[in-house]
C-alpha cells in the first residue's frame, strides 16, 4: 500500500491533476484573510449571522512546502508512534516527487478564502483564519494570534466531514492542548466548532453532482460495463467500531459513507434515467500489517471488477473535502497504474473542493452553530441520515491509545 503511516483519514488536502473531471478553479488570493484580524466591523456591516464569535478558524491537516520540511512535518503526524526514519522515507518519496510541497496547504487556503468571501456576501466581517493540526500556521499560534487581537470567542471549522476519532476527536484534541498551552500564558479563550457535516444537505448534493457529470461524461452507456468506486480512507476496524457516540452502536464512520454512496448512486441514476451500480472501498491503509483496517482497498476492487468483465469505472473520493496526498497519489497515481493495467477506463471525480454549494454549506454551519451560541432554537438538517450534534457526546469516537482532553464536547 502506499501511505504506510500517514494519519488517517484527513479529508481536505489539495491539489494534483484530475484526470478526465476537470477540478474547479480555486478562489484567488485575498490577504485580507491571510494575517491579523480584521478591524472590528460595525454592527450594521457585519450583522449579528454570527454572534458570539469574534473570529472563524479553518483548521486543517497541514503539510510540507519544501523538502526540508517533508521529514520534520512526518515525524509530527508520526510523534509517539515509534515510526521509525526508514519507513517514513519511503512515504516521503511521495512528497520529493512533488517538490517536498503538499497540495493541501493551497486547497486549504483556497478554501478559507472562498468561505470568508462567502460570509462577506452575506455582509458578514467576522475574519476567517487559518490553523493547522501539523505545520504552519499551527493551530495555538493562530488562537494566540486571534486572543491578542481581540477575539473572546472562536468558532472552528475543520476540514474533515465524517465522525472517527482521527477524523473529528482528533481535531478537538488539539483544541484542547491549544487552549490549555494558552491558558498557562494567562490567556483566556472561548473555542467552538461546527458539526461533523457529513450528513448535511449540500455535501451530499455537491458529490452527488459531481458523481453525475461524471457518469454522464465518461463516454459508457452501457450499466452493465460501467461501475461507481467511492472511495474514503481507510481506518482500523477497531476505530470504526468505536466511531460515533459512546451509547450508540459504533460503526458510524463506515454507515456515514455507505449511506452517501447510496443515495448519490440513486440520486445520479435517476437525473440520468440510468441503473447504476457501485461499492464503497477504501485507499491509504497504514499501520501494523497485523491490525485489521477496513477493506477492500481501491486497487483490489479494480482487479475485482476488471475480472467480472467491466470496462469503466468512476472513482469518486467521497470520504475527502479536497485533494490531499492520498488522492494524488492513491488514486491518481497508484489507482490509475491499476486500473491501466488491467484494462480499465478510469474517470475520477472532483472534490467537493471550494464547489459554491459546498461552501454555503459551511456558511449556513457556521450561522448555525452561532444561533446555538446565542440559545436560539435551530432545526438541525441532516441528508442523509440524522444530523450530527454541534456538541460531541461523552465518549464519542474515543481515543483508543490513551485519553486526551478534547474540547468541544460532553468529555
Amino acid at each position: 500500500m502506499s501511505s504506510p503511516i500517514a494519519e488517517p483519514p484527513d479529508a481536505t488536502k489539495g491539489g494534483g491533476e484530475v484526470p478526465e473531471v476537470t477540478q474547479r478553479p480555486q478562489a484567488p488570493a485575498d490577504p485580507v484573510t491571510e494575517g491579523a484580524l480584521d478591524p472590528e466591523p460595525t454592527e450594521d456591516e457585519a450583522g449579528l449571522a454570527v454572534r458570539p464569535y469574534d473570529a472563524i478558524v479553518v483548521l486543517s491537516f497541514g503539510g510540507p512546502e519544501s523538502r526540508d520540511e517533508v521529514m520534520p512535518f512526518l515525524r509530527r503526524v508520526t510523534a509517539g508512534r515509534g515510526v521509525p526514519d526508514e519507513r517514513l522515507e519511503s512515504v516521503a518519496e511521495h512528497y520529493y516527487a512533488r517538490g517536498g510541497k503538499s497540495p493541501i496547504n493551497d486547497q486549504t487556503r483556497a478554501l478559507q478564502q472562498a468561505l470568508h468571501a462567502e460570509l462577506r456576501r452575506r455582509g458578514i466581517a467576522t475574519p476567517v483564519l487559518l490553523g493547522n493540526r501539523n505545520s504552519e500556521p499551527f493551530l495555538v499560534d493562530t488562537l494566540r494570534e486571534a486572543q491578542e487581537a481581540g477575539a473572546q470567542q472562536v468558532l472552528v471549522v475543520t476540514t474533515s466531514a465524517y465522525s472517527s476519532y482521527s477524523s473529528c476527536r482528533q481535531y478537538r484534541e488539539d483544541i484542547a492542548a491549544a487552549l490549555i498551552e494558552l491558558a498557562d500564558e494567562g490567556r483566556s479563550l472561548a473555542v467552538d466548532k461546527i458539526r461533523q457535516y457529513a450528513t448535511h444537505p449540500s455535501f451530499t448534493r455537491v458529490n452527488a453532482r459531481l458523481v453525475t457529470e461524471a457518469v454522464r461524461g465518461c463516454g459508457q452507456p452501457d450499466d452493465d460495463k460501467l461501475r461507481v468506486v467511492f472511495v474514503t480512507h481507510s481506518i482500523p476496524e477497531a476505530m470504526d467500531d468505536t466511531s460515533g457516540p459512546g451509547d450508540g452502536e459504533g460503526n458510524l464512520y463506515e454507515h456515514q459513507h455507505d449511506e452517501i454512496a447510496h443515495v448519490i448512486l440513486d440520486e445520479a441514476g435517476i437525473t440520468l434515467d440510468r441503473n447504476l451500480s457501485g461499492a464503497l472501498v477504501y485507499c491509504s491503509r497504514s499501520g501494523s500489517p497485523g491490525q485489521p483496517w477496513l477493506e477492500p482497498d481501491v486497487n483490489d476492487h479494480l482487479r475485482s471488477l476488471a475480472a467480472q468483465g467491466i470496462t469503466d469505472v468512476v472513482v469518486a473520493p467521497i470520504g475527502f473535502v479536497s485533494d490531499h496526498m492520498e488522492v494524488v497519489h492513491d488514486l491518481d497515481t497508484e489507482a490509475a497504474e491499476t486500473a491501466a493495467e488491467v484494462g480499465l477506463r478510469m474517470t475520477r471525480v472532483p472534490t467537493v473542493g471550494t464547489d459554491p454549494e459546498f461552501v454555503m454549506g459551511l456558511a449556513d454551519l457556521v450561522e448555525e452553530r452561532a444561533a446555538q451560541a446565542r440559545g436560539e432554537q435551530v432545526d438541525l438538517v441532516g441528508w442523509p441520515g440524522a444530523p450530527m450534534p454541534p456538541i460531541c457526546a461523552a465518549g464519542c469516537c474515543p481515543n483508543l491509545r490513551a485519553y486526551k482532553p478534547a474540547a468541544c464536547g460532553m468529555d
